[in-house]
Formats: structure tokens, C-alpha cells, sequence
């Protein structure tokens, strides 16, 4: 990230932060670095930065978390207006969206993952299952991280833009399932990584709608 010019500080430094998020160097549901860490890179004061932070919360592209600090919800203005509508949405409708994206991405990083993807999806699920063994409060970011990176081992951008939209609302589901049961699913998502890591396109897509039925069978028809 390269100092700004001293002319229309607070666009530049949003345009700055914005390229930062686009060009995936701050990847949705991660943490932007923290408001003095911004003020270095971008050379500027921290009044500045705060204000651009704050553009890009009003674009929906951060959001900012009590306790936690600032995080990226969404790449693009489109996907944070999806997010928005996706907010408002059925939990059952979203859960059987996911499990359309969800099944088909499975099966397309069978067929597309490489090294650097199977790296990432082996070290996500270790995480993933720590975390909620700890009941560490990261548990429920462990468990979204690891269903992105499957979309992410697919590598369809599109497809990408378009999960990513949902990051915030998908979060916000497994909240509210794990706080009704409770239930780990560390089978069934180790099932699904294992699929992808061992190229089965099959094996991973029907492992993915399989989880999804579990999960829908709660809802009522």
C-alpha cells in the first residue's frame, strides 16, 4: 500500500481501503488491519482514516463489531446490497440457497483444487473442530471460513462475489442453530473436506447435500 497524496485525503484513503478488499488482500470475513496499523500504511492521520473507514461501513462493505474491531463483509457495493436482502430473507430459503451454492462448489473443487487449496482446507478443519471442541469464541468464523474456502478451491470468481455476499447472513444462521443444539457436525464436515481433498466430485457433492438435509430437516415444510 503506497502514502497518498495530501488532495481529497478521505476519498483517496477509501478508494485505498477499497482496492485493498477487491483485490482479496483483505479477504471477506477477515479483520482490517487496526485504525493506527491504517495510519501508517497510508500515511495520512488518524481522523482521516477513521473517516474512510467509515465511508466504506456506510457502503456495506465493512462492518464494525463492538469488542472486536472492523471487519470486511463484503468485496463489492453489489455484494453488500445483496447481503442487505439476503438479511431479510426466510432462515430455511437461505439455508436452501446455500445448499444449491454449497453442493455445487463442492463438486467443482474436487475437480479444481490444488495444493495450496487442500493446504488451506486441511488446516481450516483442524481449526474449525478445536475451536468448537474450546467452545472458543471464533468457532462459528471457523466453521464459515472453512465452507469459503471450499468456494474458494472451486475457483469460479463469480461464484466467489456471489457467496461471499452471503457471509454475513450465513454467520448469523449457524448463530442462531448452534445456539438451539449445539451440534458439532464434525463428521459430516470432515466428510465433505475429504471428499474434495480426494478429487470425488461425487462423493463431495452428495456429502455436501446430505449435510444440508440435516440441517433443513429442522424446518418444517
Amino acid at each position: 500500500m503506497q502514502p497518498v497524496q495530501r488532495t481529497s485525503l478521505i476519498a483517496q484513503v477509501t478508494d485505498l481501503l477499497r482496492t485493498e478488499i477487491r483485490d482479496g488482500r483483505w479477504a471477506v470475513g477477515s479483520k482490517i488491519p487496526t485504525e493506527p496499523e491504517l495510519t501508517e500504511l497510508a500515511g495520512v492521520g488518524r481522523n482521516t482514516v477513521r473517516e474512510a473507514v467509515q465511508a466504506l461501513v456506510h457502503a456495506g462493505m465493512l462492518e464494525r463489531r463492538q469488542g472486536s474491531g472492523t471487519f470486511v463483509v463484503a468485496n463489492s457495493d453489489l455484494g453488500s446490497t445483496l447481503g442487505k436482502y439476503f438479511a431479510d430473507a426466510h432462515e430455511r430459503d437461505v439455508l436452501e440457497l446455500r445448499q444449491a451454492l454449497d453442493t455445487t462448489a463442492a463438486a467443482l473443487a474436487a475437480r479444481r483444487r490444488d495444493d495450496t487449496d487442500i493446504a488451506n482446507l486441511l488446516q481450516l478443519l483442524d481449526a474449525r473442530r478445536k475451536s468448537w471442541d474450546d467452545a472458543h469464541p471464533g468457532a462459528i468464523e471457523a466453521d464459515v471460513q472453512l465452507h469459503r474456502a471450499i468456494v474458494v478451491a472451486s475457483h469460479n470468481a463469480v461464484y466467489l462475489e456471489f457467496y461471499d455476499s452471503l457471509l454475513s447472513v450465513i454467520e448469523q444462521g449457524i448463530r442462531q442453530r448452534t445456539a438451539k443444539s449445539g451440534e458439532s457436525f464434525h463428521e459430516e464436515h470432515a466428510a465433505l473436506v475429504h471428499a474434495v481433498i480426494d478429487g470425488d466430485a461425487e462423493r463431495a457433492a452428495q456429502s455436501a447435500r446430505c449435510f444440508f438435509n440435516e440441517l433443513l430437516a429442522i424446518y418444517p415444510d
